[in-house]
């Protein structure tokens, strides 16, 4: 066994059971036991980049639904590098670029009009029957010829 994975073994080993002794001493709810519980099951390595690349999504979404965008971002990316063909990712990333436009600087707002319009592409090339909403968005603005 490679000298990385030993180590990173011993490392997961070592957290997991830092964690639970923690988990005994601090004063915490049966349902934040029960959470924690959920979390250190989900985030155990996983070896399949396809598997693995649906638990970085589901990250995603957890950080898109707290607002923290630009954390959502980084977790649909590193799921995209994993399965390049999750078009719910491509919107989820459209959808954040669009939203930003709305608090963001005017001044930039065509170049993050252009980034979700190029995130929507991707989606729709992936699943052509999907996103009606974008597809009209993109015709709408000029910015996707159909066919």
């Amino acid at each position: 066994m490679p000298r990385s994975r030993i180590n990173g073994n011993f490392i997961d080993k070592t957290f997991s059971i830092v964690a639970n002794i923690l988990l005994g001493i601090i004063p915490t709810t049966s349902g934040e036991k029960k959470a924690f519980t959920y979390y250190r099951d989900a985030t155990r390595p996983e070896k399949d980049p396809y598997d693995r690349s649906f638990i970085l999504y589901n990250i995603g979404l957890i950080h898109t639904s707290n607002g923290e965008h630009t954390k959502a971002l980084e977790y649909y990316f590193r799921a995209l590098e994993r399965n390049p063909f999750l078009p719910q990712a491509f919107n989820n990333m459209a959808v954040i670029c669009h939203y930003a436009i709305l608090e963001g600087d005017s001044e930039i707002a065509e170049a993050w009009f252009n980034q979700a319009a190029e995130y929507w592409k991707q989606a729709i090339a992936l699943t052509p029957d999907n996103y009606i909403e974008a597809r009209n968005w993109l015709k709408i603005t000029k910015r996707f010829e159909l066919e």
